[in-house]
């Protein structure tokens, strides 16, 4: 006679199989260390109403994705993050891009522009061009943007303590090009809070830094109204070694400790909130990374919604950017890359998301070369066209282990925002060094399994062979020499008298509490560079040291 339940099932026929022959290893679990079980059943789901837990795609509580049609109406964006040497290379690398099918630009720019310094400042010595384009002022911008209309794409900047500076850059190219600010589409990521926590390109300390932040929700909410004013960000969360569900929480009290900011600079929720977006991590457990999606969406409405009382259902959506997990990839038989992004990006388009870049091949050890950067744009294209996955929305909805992941890993990052609120919020959690803390605990249980053999990389600490290895995409150290020249030319033929008069309202701005943007935009039409603007800044907001978290 078949099993009636779960319970029954275990102890009459797993029991049996189990004497006879052990699973293969003792424990099962997803990162957090919670364990999976060997079967989820209806019985795991029961005490739950549907219509609250999961419901339907399009309505409260958007589980099961935000659209009603999802990817059957419109596909995600295909936005592959770049940038590398010169804005002229990387200009050539976005337009072959677009010809190869991409939908949309995702700018990476160098170390020296993220934190605020011109190509010839002293700590800029063997930075420039490596990790991104470098960009000192608007000039370079124009060049990065040739012969791209900025009405006919959409563009993405992965920048956070420059954010304003150079959204203001963005912004005075566009009046340029004659488009209209109202029909710009794009992102800046915007999102200082997971610097402190994870990545560490701040300048600022974080209160003035939070002042920058709201400044562009209001000044975008006025003039640029298709524009997503923040990304918060979990994937560099992620990429320090945090868990899914710290992922999910972390990002999540960014998320509030933002939207609180605003209302406290005098900002409607329902004026700002609709124009938030996330960006997410995808790493290779394919269920637990497609039940996180899923309960991001769920806890980030129930947020909205309940705590800050927002009234707009666009105000409930959780949209996100996700990005294959750049952690994850080997210098080691780089090949397997190819299949680790795929796969990743699998649990992405099922997770339901809006946007999705994934990494090359080569990305464990160069900035990608043109063909890596090909197949991970195919890898993309493979997934929308070829294999079905896109014609049903949320597909996996209604599996016993996925809803039962999807609860697993939201009760987890509600007890840590419970936690990090216990705390004052999510500026005093950083303060106190918890995030960080959480994640350096875990990323040495990874490290510790990993060189244990308990947690097996494949080419690395199993299935080892010899590889043949890439070739490296080389940087000319010309690159650099030309972009100080460049910058010495800005500086001698631009009007300086407007520079200076420019760069002394933004200080007098900065001191007082009107918004910063449209000075900005000032500085940067002057031709101003960013390492001025940035001094200007540190000598009013002073500088933010790192902070301790041991």
């Amino acid at each position: 006679m078949p099993s009636k339940s779960k319970q029954e099932w275990q102890d009459s026929i797993l029991q049996k199989t189990l004497q006879k022959a052990p699973e293969r290893q003792e424990r099962f679990e997803i990162s957090s260390g919670t364990e999976v079980e060997p079967l989820y059943a209806p019985e795991d789901l029961t005490g739950r109403d549907y219509n609250e837990a999961v419901g339907y795609p399009g309505e409260y509580p958007f589980t099961r994705g935000i659209q009603p049609t999802m990817y059957r109406g419109r596909l995600w964006t295909m936005r592959q993050y770049a940038g590398f040497a010169s804005a002229e290379e990387s200009n050539k690398r976005y337009r072959y891009l677009l010809e190869q099918g991409q939908t949309g630009l995702s700018i990476a720019f160098d170390l020296p522009t993220q934190i605020g310094y011109d190509s010839d400042h002293p700590l800029a010595q063997g930075e420039v061009g490596k990790v991104g384009v470098a960009i000192d002022s608007l000039a370079d911008l124009e060049v990065l943007f040739q012969e791209i209309p900025l009405d006919k794409v959409s563009t993405s900047m992965t920048i956070n303590s420059t954010a304003p500076i150079l959204l203001a850059m963005y912004l005075v190219l566009a009046q340029k090009q004659g488009v209209d600010l109202a029909k710009l589409d794009g992102t800046i990521q915007n999102d200082i809070l997971k610097e402190y926590i994870a990545r560490g390109t701040y300048i600022f300390p974080p209160r003035p830094s939070m002042r920058l932040i709201t400044d562009v929700f209001k000044y975008c909410g006025e003039n640029v109204p298709r524009w997503n004013t923040i990304s918060i960000s979990g994937y560099h969360i992620r990429e320090a070694g945090s868990t899914a569900s710290q992922e999910l929480a972390f990002t999540l009290a960014d998320g509030i400790a933002y939207v609180q900011a605003a209302i406290d600079a005098g900002l409607n929720v329902d004026k700002f909130a609709g124009r938030l977006s996330f960006f997410f991590a995808s790493h290779n457990n394919l269920f637990e990374e497609v039940a996180k999606f899923r309960a991001a969406r769920r806890l980030w409405a129930r947020i909205m919604k309940e705590r800050f009382g927002a009234q707009e259902p666009r105000s409930w959506m959780l949209r996100f950017h996700t990005q294959t997990g750049g952690s994850t990839l080997t210098a080691q038989q780089p090949d397997n890359n190819v299949v680790r992004t795929a796969m990743q990006a699998l649990a992405a388009v099922l997770g339901g998301t809006q946007s999705l870049h994934t990494n090359s091949r080569d990305e464990a050890y160069a900035t990608p070369s043109e063909e890596a950067v090909t197949i991970a744009l195919r890898t993309q294209q493979l997934l929308a066209y070829e294999n079905g996955i896109a014609d049903s929305v949320d597909p996996l909805a209604g599996s016993y282990l996925v809803e039962s992941l999807t609860d697993t890993i939201e009760a987890e990052a509600i007890d840590y925002i419970d936690k990090i609120d216990g705390m004052g919020g999510a500026m005093h959690a950083i303060e106190q060094g918890f995030p960080q803390r959480e994640i350096q605990d875990s990323s040495y249980r990874y490290q510790k399994a990993v060189e244990a053999g308990e947690k097996v990389i494949v080419g690395v600490n199993k299935f080892v062979s010899t590889y043949a290895k890439l070739p490296l995409l080389r940087l000319d150290p010309e690159v650099a020499n030309k972009q100080r020249e460049r910058l010495a030319n800005l500086r001698r033929d631009r009007d300086n008298v407007k520079v200076k008069a420019a760069l002394s309202n933004l200080e007098g701005i900065a001191k007082g509490t009107d918004n910063t943007v449209p000075a900005f935009m000032e500085c940067v039409a002057a031709y101003a560079t960013i390492g001025e603007i940035c001094d200007v800044l540190r000598g009013v907001f002073g500088e933010q040291r790192e902070f301790g978290s041991f």
